[in-house]
């Protein structure tokens, strides 16, 4: 993990001194197991417990060795004496890796998830604020019809709650553990053992493994951290285009004393969404190699192990850091509502020609083709600079004629709009008058699958 995007958290997770003593619980809770089916006598419990970890050791038997787990078990046992002959006992060392990977992922899928809910309150008091602040939809980057930044964000908090989800599941089958021996049969080590040493960490048992956890486990936990990150790229893309010069509508914070540029001082660039967009990029790639590790040779090889050092607590990490960066960005969005509305009425109102066609054809009976182009004639002048579209319009004879003043003003009125906007905020739980930042989140929380299994 590069530190400059490792949240301390996740960074301690996956730290070799966790990791070491991951594996070391595994294994002390194994020789726990063992006691209760009679095959370490209680006696050598006390000594075992005394097991120490010393990195030089290990790296230095490792070297010696060419093989981590081996090493480790050897170093651990040289400190605990005669007793050290029961550590590891039936053991191989994908039993003691993949269950305490599962613990790892568990722990960290809670830190993310944690900070998404972060991010969805704060998407929640934005869009609660911004219900009826009215802007310009965009398709195709083109100005389309009226929209509201409140509708515009409320999209991001039902995507971010469905990112959840995903991770929820996807951490409820990844947060296992497995002691079953060479070929996953149990002839080494009862399942009274494997059940002892699960519990004692807080994860489900593996119903059916070869020598390893199956890796569509963690190429789905990977998938749903990209996914996360996938949401997190459409907010900060939506940041980045409002942000452009010529929109101007709203831009990530900026602080005081922060420098755009090393060359330009107007500089305000969106550099924050930009890292967003670049690391999940790299999170879906993970999200490749992770499903690639699943294709495994019969009961085991070894083709996975190397990737997921740098995947798993990368995707991760990366995760994690960009959750951070978009709460930032939400929490201290900078909105221009003048601009917003200074861009809805370019060339007078042009954005309304829908509603105008639809007058024509429900009001008027004109037919929908010589509605559309006579319209379509005005967007066009409009847009040539002849005037603008509202003074086009009530200037046509043909349609002045066909449609009153009122039925005119109902065209370029936003509150069509508007009008659903609510019925859109009841659907998400989200406040539909002003006020502080809305709803609880749904009951679907990693931390439930945490509790669950503890």
């Amino acid at each position: 993990m590069i530190p400059r995007y490792a949240p301390p958290e996740i960074a301690a997770i996956f730290s070799d001194e966790s990791r070491l003593q991951g594996w070391l619980n595994v294994e002390l809770l194994a020789c726990e197991g063992w006691t209760t089916v009679g095959r370490i006598p209680t006696s050598a419990l006390a000594a075992l417990r005394t097991a120490r970890i010393d990195p030089d050791r290990i790296a230095e038997l490792e070297a010696e060795q060419g093989h981590d787990v081996a090493a480790f078990v050897a170093a651990v046992q040289e400190t605990v004496g005669e007793a050290g002959r029961f550590l590891h006992l039936g053991l191989t060392s994908s039993d003691v890796v993949d269950t305490a990977l599962g613990k790892q992922l568990r722990d960290a899928a809670v830190v993310i998830d944690r900070d998404a809910g972060l991010l969805e309150a704060a998407l929640v008091e934005q869009a609660e604020r911004h219900r009826l602040t009215v802007m310009i939809g965009r398709t195709h980057g083109v100005h389309a019809e009226p929209i509201t930044l409140g509708v515009k964000l409320a999209n991001f908090v039902d995507e971010v709650r469905r990112a959840r989800r995903r991770l929820a599941a996807a951490t409820a089958d990844v947060a296992v553990g497995k002691l079953t021996g060479a070929v996953g049969t149990h002839a080494s080590v009862p399942p009274e053992v494997e059940e002892h040493v699960c519990r004692g960490l807080g994860l489900e048992v593996a119903q059916v493994t070869t020598q390893v956890v199956a890796r569509d486990r963690h190429a789905a936990f990977v998938c749903a951290l990209a996914l996360l990150g996938a949401v997190l790229e459409r907010l900060a893309t939506t940041v980045r285009l409002l942000q452009i010069t010529e929109v101007g509508e709203a831009e990530e914070p900026f602080s005081e004393r922060q420098k755009g540029s090393s060359a330009m001082p107007h500089k305000r660039n969106p550099v924050l969404c930009e890292r967003i967009c670049g690391l999940a990029r790299t999170i879906r790639g993970y999200a490749a190699t992770a499903m690639e590790n699943v294709a495994l040779w019969h009961e085991r090889d070894i083709s996975h192990s190397s990737a997921e050092r740098v995947i798993l607590p990368d995707a991760c990490a990366l995760t994690d850091h960009i959750l951070r960066l978009s709460t930032r960005i939400v929490a201290g969005l900078n909105v221009d509502a003048a601009r917003m509305r200074e861009n809805l009425e370019r060339d007078g109102g042009i954005v309304f020609s829908q509603a105008v066609m639809t007058a024509l054809v429900t009001e008027a009976g004109w037919p929908r083709e010589r509605a559309y182009r006579a319209v379509q004639a005005l967007t066009a002048r409009a847009r040539a600079g002849e005037g603008g579209f509202r003074d086009l319009v009530r200037a046509d004879a043909d349609i002045s004629a066909a449609l009153s003043s009122a039925s005119l003003a109902r065209c370029f009125s936003v509150d069509a709009y508007t009008a659903s906007v609510d019925e859109t905020y009841r659907r998400l739980g989200l406040a539909t008058t002003p006020r502080g930042s809305g709803a609880a989140s749904p009951p679907h929380r990693v931390e439930a699958v945490a509790r669950g299994a503890a």
